[in-house]
């Protein structure tokens, strides 16, 4: 047998006063890379069925109910153990597991965010033009438009009639279902469209979805192929055109979620960003037990346009929840917060080799190299963000050490490249030690997103661990 070389005096030093992040697939076992696929075709189930943020909302709920979640009351009492949640308006939810210690000791949250790029209706949609029939659309927060042309949408959302019912509205996810798309211009006759910068390429205006082409029966009505497409929603939907102006109806990719790679280590799909750290919350929500330190999880909504509204995070919906929280034990809410820590649980950039002029390689994190910690976001002069303690950033280090998680550090590009926010700074607000932390993302914002198995499957490791701090 061939004898093992003894490392050098050199190699030795290095191991130990270096950081030096290794890719999991090296240093994992094979038990563990198995637990990451395993736990990711749940993850990818997820995904096809919370394609919104209201479906998101629904299915957390489904998952929560089954584990022994029950509504909040905050007239109920309280005690270790007790697991309830909070449905904000359908699209933004709040979870508690009540913990053995006092609440004045803190809680530990995990927030994360529901909501994703994609292209809302407008109030007043439906036209036609050259005989064929459009909705028009307002896209949803920062996207590239010429990214999603020639892509099959599928249509989810509600419809508010003019009585006060609703109807859900769930079109191109069924095999048998028609899908929508935004058309682009053939290349052959594209020289002037391509001439204009990128961001212009599509303009916004331009983000129609084709709808129909088919005339109403043989009238000579004008805007008959808008009158075929109204009268068909009438017949299944029970609406008029009127009813638009109160619905919330959103186009999103048709397809679903798939292995990637022929090694099948990622995982595409649309809305990654932020579904991808919300859904290891919710499942390190379902396996904390009986913690000590009570555990709050958050899917908020908004954030992709600034986290406004009611159910955003910039609203008073969190704070008013610990209120009550902390008055079934007798104590005051900001006595909770400012005891508190906080996971923003966000997605980082992954690098891509293919375009690093805009990441700084020593601080970008990578696919496979675990779970990403970001110490603060924003955009060029750290505007626009909450910068983690080194105290914080230390207790967080040590709890992710001594639980075998598999973890990198990384920024959101170069200083000058641009950047981006999160919720951490509106929690950090309320007086609580927030970081970032997340899943490194390959073709962010884009309609089919790239993510490590084992990178998901550590971010559920993660959380769990700090839920049982």
């Amino acid at each position: 047998m061939e004898n093992k070389k003894e490392k050098t005096a050199a190699e030795l030093l290095k191991e130990q006063l270096c950081y030096s992040p290794e890719n999991g697939g090296k240093q994992l076992s094979p038990d563990v890379i198995a637990a990451a696929d395993a736990y990711c075709e749940d993850y990818k189930d997820f995904l096809d069925r919370a394609k919104t943020e209201r479906e998101a909302v629904d299915a957390a709920i489904e998952m929560v109910q089954k584990a022994g979640f029950v509504p909040f009351d905050a007239a109920a009492p309280l005690k270790a153990g007790d697991k309830v949640y909070l449905n904000n308006r359908g699209k933004a939810l709040l979870l508690a597991v009540i913990g053995t210690r006092p609440i004045t000791d803190g809680v530990t949250i995990a927030a994360a965010h529901v909501d994703a790029p994609r292209l809302d209706l407008k109030p007043n949609p439906l036209y036609e033009d050259a005989e064929l029939a459009y909705f028009d659309t307002h896209y949803y927060g920062g996207i590239k438009k010429y990214q999603w042309t020639a892509v099959p949408m599928a249509l989810h959302g509600v419809i508010v009639r003019a009585d006060g019912t609703s109807v859900s509205v769930n079109i191109g996810e069924d095999d048998n279902d028609p899908v929508f798309c935004v058309t682009d211009l053939l290349p052959h006759l594209g020289t002037e469209q391509m001439k204009r910068p990128a961001n212009e390429i599509v303009r916004g205006e331009d983000l129609n979805l084709l709808i129909g082409s088919r005339p109403f029966r043989k009238d000579e009505e004008s805007e008959s192929v808008k009158l075929n497409i109204l009268n068909i929603l009438h017949e299944k939907y029970g609406i008029t055109e009127t009813d638009f102006l109160s619905a919330e109806l959103e186009a999103v990719p048709a397809y679903r979620a798939k292995d990637v790679g022929f090694d099948r280590s990622m995982i595409g799909a649309y809305a990654h960003d932020d579904r991808v750290c919300a859904y290891p919350a919710l499942t390190a929500m379902l396996a904390c037990g009986t913690p000590d330190h009570t555990v709050v999880t958050i899917l908020a909504d908004k954030e992709e346009i600034g986290s406004d509204g009611n159910t955003g995070m910039q609203s008073a919906f969190l704070r008013y929840f610990i209120d009550d929280l902390a008055a079934a034990f007798g104590a005051k809410g900001h006595q909770v917060l400012s005891k508190s820590i906080c996971l923003s649980a966000d997605v980082n950039a992954a690098f891509d080799p293919i375009y690093p002029d805009v990441m700084a390689r020593n601080n970008a994190s990578r696919l496979n190299y675990g779970v990403c910690i970001t110490k603060y976001t924003g955009s060029r002069g750290k505007y626009g963000t909450s910068d983690a303690s080194a105290e914080f950033m230390g207790k967080v280090r040590r709890i992710l050490d001594t639980n075998d998680v598999l973890w990198q550090a990384g920024e959101l590009g170069k200083v000058d490249a641009g950047g981006g926010g999160t919720v951490a700074m509106y929690i950090a607000n309320l007086d609580v030690d927030t970081v970032d932390m997340g899943v490194p993302v390959l073709s962010m914002h884009a309609p089919f997103e790239i993510v490590s198995k084992i990178d998901v499957y550590m971010a559920h490791k993660a959380f769990l661990a700090t839920m049982k701090r």
